[in-house]
């Protein structure tokens, strides 16, 4: 089930539900104009920010429900008075929602869905399934390939599972300002494929497995193989953080930090996770 088909579940539920949306962003906020999130009288949807803001938001929302009232407007200073230390000021609308407002919500999640940059995880082995479990709950595609049937049925992550003959296919197929992730069985095969992702020149991320050995390796295969290939943009070795600890959840986590740092940055060649993607916010 897609996030969006989430969302519709939760707004078409039982009772009324209340939009509250940052309609003006002056100074310092934890989230952006037009952030969302959806209240019921005793659950939520998405995130505003936290702190004392959501907290009054949510109160406010709720009280709207129970009096039945159709909308409120807040002026919410981030300072002193209320215990949080932004600095800056939000204005906040709360709004009943009507089918319509649903129906719209649902629209601009599943926008959202499509919209979603892709992440290829190129081997399900330790480290590919530990990041898969990571990136099932990012706001992201993500796709898990392997030649391997019997590694690919042992993720249980909430991810697209694919099993590729010829996984060089998959990733010149794959959409402009993926991420690529290489961790396969084979180093032959991990040249192969780091070397596709590079030669497309519009991925994201581009990221091999392995020590600064296999990168020096790598860029001899590459200047004899590929025509010189230039290697500059590769991530090689992953996830380095610093940390000595190389179990394959430690791993993960820097590598999906690394992943998401890129997909969102300034210069990213896609921009869709760098605004708000609130209607596919964890609840």
């Amino acid at each position: 089930m897609t996030q969006a088909d989430k969302l519709n579940d939760f707004l078409n539920g039982p009772g009324a539900v209340a939009c509250v949306r940052l309609t003006r962003v002056r100074g310092s906020s934890p989230r952006a104009t037009g952030t969302e999130m959806f209240v019921r009288d005793s659950t939520l949807w998405g995130t505003i920010g936290g702190g004392q803001l959501e907290h009054m938001a949510i109160a406010a929302a709720r009280d709207l429900l129970a009096l039945g009232n159709l909308s409120e407007h807040l002026d919410i200073p981030l300072g002193p008075e209320i215990g949080q230390c932004c600095g800056g000021r939000v204005e906040v609308s709360i709004t009943r929602m009507s089918r319509s407002d649903k129906e719209h919500a649902y629209g601009e999640a599943l926008r959202s869905d499509d919209a979603r940059p892709a992440v290829y995880i190129l081997g399900s082995g330790h480290v590919g399934r530990a990041l898969a479990d990571l990136l099932q709950h990012m706001p992201v595609r993500t796709v898990l390939i392997d030649q391997r049937l019997e590694e690919l049925e042992q993720c249980h992550a909430g991810v697209e599972r694919r099993q590729s003959a010829i996984p060089e296919i998959d990733v010149m197929n794959a959409p402009a300002g993926s991420a690529f992730i290489v961790l396969t069985h084979d180093h032959g095969l991990d040249f192969l494929l780091a070397s596709a992702a590079l030669e497309r020149n519009d991925a994201a991320y581009v990221g091999l497995i392995g020590s600064k050995t296999k990168r020096a390796k790598f860029n001899s295969w590459c200047k004899e193989h590929c025509d010189g290939l230039s290697i500059a943009p590769l991530i090689c070795p992953i996830g380095a953080g610093g940390s000595r600890d190389k179990r394959p959840a430690v791993i993960a986590a820097q590598v999906v930090a690394e992943v998401i740092t890129a997909l969102t940055s300034e210069t990213a060649a896609i921009p869709q996770l760098r605004g708000t993607v609130s209607h596919i916010a964890a609840q």
